[in-house]
């Protein structure tokens, strides 16, 4: 069965490198006939983006940082400019601060529930109130966490923001079920991104050698691949899983609740 996209213009944000570069690859190669990504730092697209359009792709990308509140609606005025219509969001965009109990600041605060929260409300609202005036069909996939079932003591701001997202994907499934604007989540687990190789070998100076030692404790021996996150993506996004709205897939390496 090849699940299909074709001719969906779709929004994926954080898509200049890691998860959100992965599904634009993933989307492209599901048919996907447009792709606007953003990204803080465009640069680091320049590979991927005339990589999708040698795949014959229409491709436009936008500057964002979705720390500031005219972000999204930015993004998808742009996007509708470019496209002329949009059928999916992916937030795949996220910060991963520290910040517990003991020692998190009014600023971890608000710039993690900004990226992680308040961004993509925003642009879940201009989609829907898009696929409302053209009386259309739509799929939303927000990349969520693991994370947000609890999380470590020094993720507690950050698993907030990530539960924040997971309850708004299942209010919007709920509350547009019968215009068939679609909502899921995806709870990643432990994924070795660029920006967590970044996190976890510079910020929180682990050293180069931290994911080899790491992934060979986790069950799998490896960590989630951001292909593997693609995948459950596009099978969301398509009409394959045209049934399915509210649900949250937990792609971790345990089973919760498990002994």
């Amino acid at each position: 069965m090849r699940l299909s996209l074709d001719g969906q213009s779709l929004i994926i944000t954080g898509s200049t490198q890691g998860i959100g570069a992965a599904v634009a690859r993933a989307a492209a190669g599901a048919g996907a006939r447009a792709l606007f990504l953003t990204g803080r730092n465009i640069a680091k697209a320049e590979g991927l983006v005339a990589e999708l359009r040698d795949q014959g792709v229409a491709v436009a990308i936008q500057s964002a940082d979705l720390a500031h509140p005219d972000a999204p609606a930015a993004i998808f005025a742009s996007a509708l400019r470019a496209f002329g219509r949009i059928d999916g969001l992916v937030n795949a965009a996220g910060l991963t601060n520290r910040g517990g109990f003991e020692d998190g600041t009014l600023e971890d605060w608000e710039a993690l529930y900004a990226v992680n929260a308040r961004a993509p409300f925003f642009l879940m609202q201009g989609l829907i109130r898009h696929l409302l005036e053209r009386g259309a069909p739509g799929g939303i996939v927000n990349i969520t966490s693991i994370n947000a079932h609890c999380g470590t003591s020094e993720l507690s701001m950050y698993a907030g923001s990530k539960g924040a997202l997971v309850t708004m994907t299942r209010n919007a499934a709920n509350a547009y079920l019968r215009h068939r604007i679609r909502a899921n989540a995806i709870n990643m687990g432990w994924s070795d991104t660029p920006g967590e190789m970044v996190m976890q070998g510079d910020i929180l100076g682990k050293g180069p050698g931290w994911a080899a030692e790491v992934a060979a404790n986790l069950p799998l021996g490896r960590f989630l691949k951001a292909e593997e996150v693609a995948a459950q993506v596009v099978w969301l996004l398509s009409p394959q899983s045209s049934f399915l709205t509210g649900s949250v897939i937990d792609l971790e390496q345990r089973v919760l609740g498990a002994p």
